[in-house]
């Protein structure tokens, strides 16, 4: 029986956890990307083998890209988008060339990942990643200042942040934007001013707009993609609903199949981020994994406890709303019907014991992704173990 393989997400030579550290958590692949190339421009081939040299002499293999980002205007496809796929195109080849096979990436507009807190406090004392909506509507009202942002929430939430607004400090106020717009570790970080320009680029782009958008996007390179043999991964959209007057179109079952209906390319596949789908009560995902099979080309394993508002925090591996074991069961019988591996990490973790003294980078600790690495294999074992 082939088992899952396990990977650990690395942001470079400055991330704060060392290959060493890596390989110590039990994982035996690395999944990252060259943070410092500007979005859009080309990952060169010197620098890709720079990257995966630097891994392979530590004794691991680079075995996912994540992620190649995609540029505002090939999402919004305006201005030089065109330049932009083409500019895409070339970074796939280079990647191709290298030997990487697994490319992940995802459409969300503007903002990656969104939370509201980074050290939401658990019953244990360790930190976790937390996103509370009425947080994120005094940063949309009150900071942000959106036009007609209080449409977007309804009448209990827009009170409740007019109340918590007039109690933050001004302290409190900027750690709350920049925790909203914190991003990716090692990339360029936004200021309030340039995301109310880049929101303005999609005044005009609703979800069935940019669901043609990233149609287009996937018609133009999974042509390519397919001849190289790469595997494309799209992450769902984090969290899985409109945010800040954006639409969101990687979020549930329907928008997923729709991305892989659209265009049936071999290459084009699915991140399954159980974390992000999880976060939405809708989300089935242990019938959503069996459903979407091989399509599935790279898997984020992790856990959210959402509370009756759509609050929710970033719980224990095998905890939260959604049930893990069921998941990877699913997980495990694709597992067997394709001849090469698929990969899982332990997405985010707790930040707890010794790395509570320390400076990490936001869900990406050492100590509770190793947890949650070691959680997840030894679920994965004794799943295997009854199967034989």
């Amino acid at each position: 029986m082939k088992e899952l393989r396990q990977t650990w997400r690395w942001f470079g030579p400055n991330d704060p956890v060392s290959l060493d550290d890596v390989k110590q958590a039990g994982a035996v692949g690395i999944v990252t990307a060259l943070h410092h190339v500007p979005h859009g421009e080309v990952w060169t081939y010197e620098e890709i083998m720079e990257r995966k040299n630097l891994i392979e002499a530590n004794g691991l293999t680079w075995d996912v890209v994540e992620s190649v980002t995609i540029h505002e205007e090939i999402k919004t496809r305006t201005g030089g988008y065109q330049g932009w796929i083409e500019k895409y195109k070339e970074s796939l080849r280079n990647l191709a060339k290298a030997g990487l096979r697994v490319i992940t990436y995802n459409f969300m507009p503007v903002n990656d990942w969104t939370r509201t807190t980074l050290e939401y406090t658990m019953p244990d004392g360790s930190k976790a990643l937390y996103f509370n909506w009425v947080d994120l509507a005094v940063f949309d009202i009150y900071i942000l200042q959106r036009k007609n942002a209080a449409d977007s929430y309804p009448a209990d939430v827009v009170a409740e942040a007019a109340t918590r607004h007039a109690t933050y400090s001004q302290e409190q106020l900027d750690k709350l934007a920049g925790v909203v717009m914190f991003g990716i570790p090692g990339e360029k970080k936004i200021t309030v001013e340039s995301m109310r320009e880049k929101l303005s680029r999609y005044d005009h782009i609703d979800a069935n707009v940019l669901r043609s958008n990233l149609v287009y996007f996937l018609q133009q390179i999974t042509p390519l993609c397919d001849e190289l043999g790469l595997q494309l991964a799209i992450h769902p959209d984090d969290p899985p609903v409109d945010i800040l007057g954006l639409p969101r179109i990687v979020k549930n079952m329907e928008d997923l199949e729709f991305i892989v209906n659209s265009v049936p390319n071999k290459s084009n596949g699915i991140c399954f981020c159980t974390g992000s789908l999880g976060a939405n009560p809708n989300n089935d995902l242990p019938a959503m994994a069996k459903k979407l099979g091989t399509r599935i080309h790279f898997t984020h394993l992790r856990n959210t406890k959402r509370d009756a508002q759509g609050n929710f925090f970033e719980d224990d591996h095998l905890a939260g709303d959604t049930d893990m074991y069921a998941v990877l069961k699913e997980l495990l019988k694709i597992q067997q019907e394709v001849p090469h591996q698929i990969s899982f990490r332990p997405d985010h973790g707790h930040q707890m014991i010794d790395d509570l003294k320390k400076v990490t980078n936001p869900g990406y600790s050492c100590i509770g992704r190793l947890r949650g690495l070691a959680e997840i294999r030894g679920l994965q074992l004794g799943i295997l173990r009854g199967w034989n």
